[in-house]
């Protein structure tokens, strides 16, 4: 599963204990798997700072998840055919890979995401645990806020540049009354540069090509004779030239749509044909250009994203864990993988077995909706006897 519980517990004997049942509980019943958390010693400050801290992280955290979220789909819209190879592009030090390409180093990590988890350890020269937390968190504020500009102003230039082209690509894939006719039309099937002559272009049902045949000619004055053919044909019918004098060009019109014929709108102009040709060429060249420059700064900074969000996880357990088990900092940190998700409710149950001593109001809670707990303004549902955070990497659900 892409489903994480980051808890902890207090770091005394009792409780030492308590987690060492937990890991056997869950080990034997196959329930998940188990590894420490790491997380470095961090200046304490004031409690009451810890407390403002703890709204600032909680809001920081949901925007740090919905910006690699957007990330990830940003990949998936870019890839566009190449959907598949979407989840070997979102990893974590991805960052640090392309980096060292540069430098010709081999000593890189690339993980994938729930290894990164797994495998964490706190980045001690981007984040100096030695700063005060609120210097720490203001660091990876600034950086994530950074990374949402620039995915905003590269997203929205590259989109541009895809919507234009599509609208191009769907104005040559669509019928014959709308699509462009420049990559149809030649020179060579308009009479062109006469004063009195002038080629138009008609539509004709497949059902009524033999009935056009014999009556364009007297559909009215003027008309060249046998000045017809057939230079393009859809499901419904074709595209028919037909050359005649300028002056009944309105009259032959009329008679036209009388006969279900649609003489199509379209005069050739060298110029803008050419333009036209020059524009979808210009814009697959942009595409292609902005393709590989805009999935490298995704990969890497999907990367950056994600590193800060699991740090701010680390940060929020730290911070709780001191808010709820007091001073002098002591407590442990457990990543928990659930097997499967049949499994949660059956783990959720040996948690709350294993650590209700820590708060028999918040254990009661879980059993009983309807039990509120004094002075505290979460749902119940997301509050435990043990510090919890959930992760989850299902960033494409």
């Amino acid at each position: 599963m892409s489903e994480f519980w980051l808890i902890s517990a207090p770091g005394d004997q009792e409780n030492l204990q308590a987690l060492e049942r937990m890991n056997t509980i869950t080990s034997k019943s196959n329930l998940s798997y188990n590894t420490k958390f790491s997380i470095p010693d961090f200046k304490v400050g004031t409690l009451d700072s810890l407390v403002g801290l703890s709204d600032e992280l909680g809001k920081l955290d949901t925007f740090a998840e919905s910006l690699i979220k957007k990330m990830a789909q940003s990949v998936v819209e870019v890839m566009e055919d190449a959907k598949g190879k979407v989840p070997e592009n979102l990893l974590a030090n991805g960052g640090l890979k392309e980096k060292m390409k540069y430098l010709k180093s081999r000593s890189y990590v690339c993980l994938d995401l729930p290894s990164f988890v797994t495998h964490f350890e706190w980045d001690m020269a981007k984040y100096p645990a030695k700063q005060p937390l609120v210097s720490v968190v203001d660091t990876l504020a600034k950086q994530l806020a950074q990374i949402e500009t620039d995915l905003k102003s590269r997203t929205a230039a590259y989109n541009t540049l895809k919507t234009n082209l599509e609208n191009l690509e769907k104005k040559s894939m669509g019928n014959l009354f709308t699509r462009t006719l420049s990559n149809i039309v030649s020179k060579e099937d308009f009479v062109l540069g006469s004063e009195y002559l002038i080629t138009l272009l008609v539509i004709v049902p497949k059902p009524s090509y033999t009935k056009w045949q014999k009556t364009y000619e007297s559909l009215s004055d003027m008309v060249v004779p046998r000045s017809t053919k057939l230079i393009a044909e859809d499901n419904e019918g074709g595209l028919f030239t037909v050359t005649l004098f300028r002056k009944v060009i309105e009259d032959f019109k009329t008679k036209a749509r009388e006969n279900k014929f649609t003489v199509r709108e379209f005069y050739y102009d060298e110029k803008e044909i050419k333009r036209e040709r020059e524009e979808m060429s210009r814009l697959l060249s942009d595409k292609k250009q902005q393709y590989g420059p805009l999935l490298r700064w995704l990969k890497v900074n999907f990367s950056e994203a994600f590193i800060a969000w699991i740090h701010l996880k680390a940060l929020r357990v730290f911070v709780e864990s001191v808010l709820r088990y007091g001073l002098p900092v002591n407590f442990q940190a457990v990543l928990l993988q659930p097997h499967k998700k049949s499994s949660t409710k059956r783990l959720r149950e040996v948690l709350n077995s294993v650590f209700r001593h820590l708060d028999q109001v918040a254990a009661a809670s879980i059993l009983d909706a309807s039990v509120e707990i004094p002075g505290l303004q979460l749902n119940n549902q997301d509050y435990f006897p043990y510090v919890y955070f959930h992760i989850d990497l299902s960033l494409l659900d």
